[in-house]
């Protein structure tokens, strides 16, 4: 059997009991760390769980997963995924190969930023489409998002901003060797991501969104020092919410009365 099991978005204790009865039976136990982090380290999980873990980066994942999935047919292996496992397509992606494969999978369930955003007072009924927000470099600046974004606002609509990761990325210079070298982790904040916008904005000049649209920054969702701030835009391009993960929230133009109540104690 392959399973994949959400973790949730604290800390080790945020697995499920249904979860945890299975880690504990596994016969290897694989941590997917790349489209998202916990605030603990894996060795953590490891004296929780009592069982040894391999971290599966991207190259694991989508590359030789396949390894795993031929041992699931005889023996029981687990892949934990922060927050809820259908949360990226790569492990719906799986979840296909393994069927190509007759292998029998099962998928545990847990909570992710997708739903947890409420917790900063918005309604998750008024959410519209989810974007993700990627690093911009010197050459290329993509902005393709930020009409999504301005669709669901037009709409009067939430936009829940998932923001880029790069967990071991290859350098640009060790593409062409044979022996990889990896630039170091790098997690983008709210802090990035509204300047990021801001600069798209100054280069629309008929957006809706201005540099005074309010915008709401979330930071270590679930963990005990989660924090959030509700302020401008501008003023959330030098808003510091501390070590990743962030998220950021784009409000619609006009909210309820209990979104205005709950947000005003993060003013």
């Amino acid at each position: 059997m392959f399973y994949l099991i959400g973790l949730g978005l604290g800390d080790a204790k945020d697995i499920t009991v249904k979860g945890l009865e299975i880690v504990k039976k596994c016969d290897k136990v694989l941590l997917e760390s790349y489209t998202s982090i916990l605030t603990v380290g894996h060795t953590v999980l490891e004296e929780f769980y009592g069982r040894p873990i391999v971290l599966a980066d991207r190259e694991l994942c989508e590359s030789f997963i396949d390894e795993f999935l031929q041992e699931a047919r005889f023996s029981d292996i687990a892949l934990l995924v922060v927050g809820d496992p259908l949360g990226a397509t790569t492990h719906s992606d799986m979840l296909l190969r393994a069927k190509q494969l007759e292998v029998k999978t099962e998928i545990i369930h847990n909570t992710s930023i997708m739903n947890a955003v409420s917790c900063c007072g918005l309604q998750l009924y008024n959410f519209g489409e989810t974007v993700s927000i990627p690093f911009w470099t010197e050459t290329w600046k993509p902005d393709s998002f930020f009409d999504k974004i301005l669709g669901n606002f037009s709409r009067n609509l939430h936009t829940l901003c998932l923001l880029d990761i790069k967990v071991k990325e290859p350098t640009e210079e060790s593409l062409t060797k044979k022996v990889r070298q990896y630039m170091p982790p790098k997690f983008m904040s709210v802090k990035e991501a509204a300047s990021q916008l801001l600069g798209i904005i100054k280069n629309r000049q008929d957006s809706d969104l201005t540099e005074d649209s309010l915008a709401v920054g979330l930071s270590r969702v679930g963990a005990q020092d989660q924090k959030i701030s509700a302020i401008s835009l501008k003023e959330m391009s030098n808003c510091d919410l501390g070590p990743p993960l962030h998220s950021l929230v784009i409000p619609a133009r006009n909210l309820h009365p209990l979104e205005v109540d709950y947000l005003n104690q993060y003013i």
